[in-house]
């Protein structure tokens, strides 16, 4: 498999971010967990995904401190998320991320 570019892998880790989102991998500590990234490329790629006008909020867990919560997206925008569906495991095989 060819090398991707620095667009893709930003493109790709974005789409994949959204679709564990989506799919109830839904927390930083999570996301971190599932694909092995930094916590802080975890956060920057969450606060990224509007770029891609995929509206992506933060919903504080009630009676919980220290920002405990979980994401959600609440619009795909012009993304088609069926496809991010479909296609998830080869987004995560070309990012190098590890098997759920």
């Amino acid at each position: 498999m060819t090398s991707l570019s620095k667009t893709q892998s930003s493109f790709y880790r974005r789409l994949y971010v959204a679709h564990l989102v989506a799919a109830g991998t839904d927390s930083v500590p999570a996301i971190v967990t599932a694909t092995g990234m930094p916590r802080r490329t975890a956060q920057d790629t969450l606060s990224a995904l509007t770029e891609l006008d995929i509206h992506c909020q933060f919903e504080p867990t009630p009676g919980e401190r220290h920002n405990i919560g979980r994401y959600v997206i609440r619009d795909w925008g012009p993304i088609d998320p069926d496809w991010i569906e479909r296609h998830a495991e080869r987004l995560r095989l070309a990012l190098g991320y590890p098997s759920p």
